[in-house]
C-alpha cells in the first residue's frame, strides 16, 4: 500500500474520529438527557434520602459537623478536592474540580442547612426521616413504602425538612455530576463549590469568610442552585434576589403578669401598644406608611417590560394563596417584589389556646423583617422604623428597660436589629446569563421564563460585591414546597427535571 493511500486513510480516520467527538459533545439533546435524568433519579434517591435523614438546624454545631463530613466524603468520592472555610462557629465547606485548559472558573452555590422544625406539626413520624406520600383522591398526602420509588409518579412527593430549601438541589447536582462522569462529559470549565451551613441563620459569618478568603474563592461567574421555580413549573432564571434584615420589637407593662380583673383599666397593655405600633406602619393597602421607606426605586418603562414577560397569571397566584385581595406596593407581583418589604414575621405577648388565663401582660414582642433591594440603603431602613417608633412617643433602648427608664417614661420599647446581607441583581445579557439560558434552552427546547428578582432572598452580595462576579439562580424544585414550615417537601418530577437541567448547564460550553 503506498504511503498516500496509507496518509489518505489515517486522514479519513482522524476526520471520522473527529467528528465523532464533535457529535458527542453535541450530543445532549433533549431525549437524551431527557433518559440521563430519569436514570440518575432513580439511581440518586437513596443518597437524596440519606442526606435528608442528617438533623441540619443550624443552631446545633453537632449535627452541622455531621453535614459537613457527609459532604465531604461525597464530593471527596467525586474526584473534588475539599476545604473547610473556618469561622468564628462552624465552616463553609469549599468542594474544588479542575479540567485541562478551563475556559472560565463557575463558582457553585449550594446550602446545606435547614430551618428549625417544630415535629408537633408535621404529619409523620419524624421531620428528619423521608417519607414519600402520593395525594389521594380525597387530596390527602398518605405515606407509602420506599420501595414503590422504583415505579414512582411525578407528582409524588418526599416530605422531610429541607428537601427543597436545599438539600434537594444538592442532591440533584451530585447526581449530574454522576450522569456526566459516567457519559464522559466534561465540560470546559473548572468548578469550584461553595457549601453554606448557617444560611437559615442569615449567614452571618459568610461575608467575613469571603473578604478572608478572596483568592480561594476568585471565579468568573456564580451560579446558585437555590430557590423554587416560576409558578408553572417552567425552566426558570432568576437574576437578583432581595436581601435581608430583621427587627425585634418589644413593648413593657407591668413588670410582671397582673391580674386583669384587678389591674385592667389600669396597667397599660403592651400587647395594644405593641398592636398600635405595628398597625401604624402600614396602610390598609399594605403600602408602608413611614415617609421615605420606598425612595429611590422607579419601575421605568423598559423594567416594566422585563416585569410583565414573566407569565404570571395573578388569579393563579391569589387562588393557591386563597387571598381575596393583595397588597398594592405594586400593581402586580413581580412588581411587587421588586420594593423593599416589612414583614411581621411573627407576635408573642402572654398566653393563647389551652394555656390562656385572664392577665395584663408583662411584655408583648415582634420579630419584623426587611427584604431589601439594591437601591435602599439597610441601615437607613432601619432607622427610619425606628424614628417612626421614637415619633409615636416611645422611649426606645437597645437593652430590657431599667426600672428607672420604665418609670420615668410612659411608653418604653426595646429594638435590636440586624443586617443580613444586601440584595444582588445581574443583567440579562451577561455572559453567565446567555450561558444559562442557552443550556436551558437547549434541555427543554424553548427559553426559560428570566425574572429580574426573586423576592426571598440567599446570601450572594458577598460574593457579587467581594468578588466582583456576576451571579445567576437556577432554581428547580416545586413553588408549594412548604419551605420554611412543617411538612416541607419536593415533587419528584421537579427532583428528575432539577437533575437533567444541572447536566445541561454543566455539559453547555462557556
Amino acid at each position: 500500500m503506498s504511503f498516500n493511500r496509507v496518509f489518505r486513510i489515517v486522514v479519513a480516520l482522524l476526520v471520522l474520529l473527529v467528528g465523532v467527538n464533535i457529535t458527542n459533545a453535541q450530543k445532549l439533546t433533549e431525549e437524551k438527557l431527557d433518559a440521563m435524568a430519569a436514570k440518575y433519579a432513580l439511581q440518586s434517591f437513596p443518597m437524596l434520602k440519606d442526606l435528608l435523614s442528617i438533623p441540619n438546624d443550624a443552631i446545633y454545631p453537632e449535627d452541622i459537623e455531621k453535614n459537613i463530613k457527609w459532604c465531604e466524603k461525597a464530593f471527596g468520592d467525586r474526584d473534588f478536592t475539599t476545604t473547610r472555610i473556618e469561622t468564628s462557629t462552624v465552616p463553609l465547606l469549599l468542594a474544588e474540580r479542575k479540567v485541562k485548559k478551563p475556559k472560565k472558573t463557575v463558582l457553585i452555590y449550594l446550602q446545606i442547612d435547614g430551618q428549625p422544625v417544630d415535629t408537633s406539626r408535621w404529619f409523620q413520624k419524624d421531620p428528619y426521616i423521608p417519607a414519600l406520600k402520593m395525594k389521594t383522591v380525597e387530596g390527602e398526602w398518605k405515606e407509602m413504602d420506599w420501595s414503590k420509588i422504583e415505579n414512582y409518579d411525578d407528582d409524588w412527593r418526599v416530605f422531610a425538612r429541607s428537601t427543597s430549601d436545599a438539600k434537594g438541589p444538592a442532591a440533584m447536582f451530585l447526581a449530574a455530576i454522576d450522569a456526566i462522569d459516567d457519559n464522559k462529559i466534561s465540560p470546559n470549565f473548572d468548578m469550584k463549590v461553595i457549601m453554606d451551613f448557617e444560611e437559615e441563620l442569615g449567614s452571618p459569618r459568610l461575608p467575613q469568610a469571603v473578604i478572608d478568603n478572596k483568592e480561594l474563592l476568585k471565579s468568573d461567574m456564580l451560579v446558585i442552585f437555590d430557590g423554587p421555580m416560576h409558578i408553572t413549573n417552567k425552566p426558570t432564571l432568576v437574576f437578583g434576589a432581595r436581601g435581608i434584615a430583621t427587627i425585634q420589637l418589644t413593648t413593657y407593662g407591668p413588670i410582671a403578669p397582673q391580674h386583669s380583673g384587678h389591674y385592667g383599666n389600669y396597667a397599660p397593655n403592651p400587647a395594644f401598644r405593641l398592636s398600635q405600633i405595628l398597625a401604624s406602619m402600614k396602610d390598609d393597602d399594605g403600602r408602608v406608611t413611614i415617609p421615605g421607606y420606598y425612595d429611590g426605586i422607579t419601575i421605568d418603562a423598559q423594567t416594566e417590560k422585563i416585569l410583565r414577560a414573566v407569565p404570571d397569571d395573578e388569579k393563579e397566584i391569589q387562588d393557591r394563596l386563597q387571598i381575596g385581595s393583595t397588597d398594592k406596593v405594586g400593581r402586580f407581583y413581580q412588581e411587587s417584589i421588586q420594593y423593599p418589604s416589612l414583614n411581621i414575621r411573627g407576635m408573642q405577648s402572654g398566653w393563647i389556646n389551652e394555656k390562656a388565663r385572664t392577665i395584663v401582660p408583662d411584655w408583648a414582642r415582634a420579630e419584623l423583617d426587611l427584604r431589601l433591594v439594591l437601591e435602599s440603603d439597610p441601615e437607613r431602613l432601619v432607622s427610619l422604623v425606628k424614628k417612626h417608633i421614637e415619633g409615636l412617643g416611645y422611649y426606645v433602648t437597645k437593652d430590657t428597660p431599667t426600672k428607672e427608664e420604665r418609670m420615668s417614661h410612659e411608653k418604653v420599647a426595646s429594638f435590636t436589629y440586624e443586617i443580613s446581607y444586601q440584595s444582588f441583581r445581574t443583567d440579562y445579557n451577561t455572559e453567565i446569563g446567555i450561558w444559562l439560558k442557552e443550556a436551558l434552552k437547549n434541555a427543554y427546547g424553548a427559553d426559560p421564563i428570566m425574572e429580574r428578582m426573586a423576592g426571598g432572598s440567599i446570601p450572594i452580595s458577598p460574593f457579587v460585591t467581594t468578588l466582583d462576579i456576576p451571579a445567576v439562580s437556577v432554581p428547580t424544585v416545586n413553588r408549594d414546597n412548604n419551605q420554611h414550615s412543617p411538612n416541607e417537601n419536593i415533587r419528584l418530577g421537579n427532583y428528575r427535571d432539577g437533575i437533567k437541567t444541572m447536566i445541561a448547564i454543566l455539559g453547555q460550553k462557556l
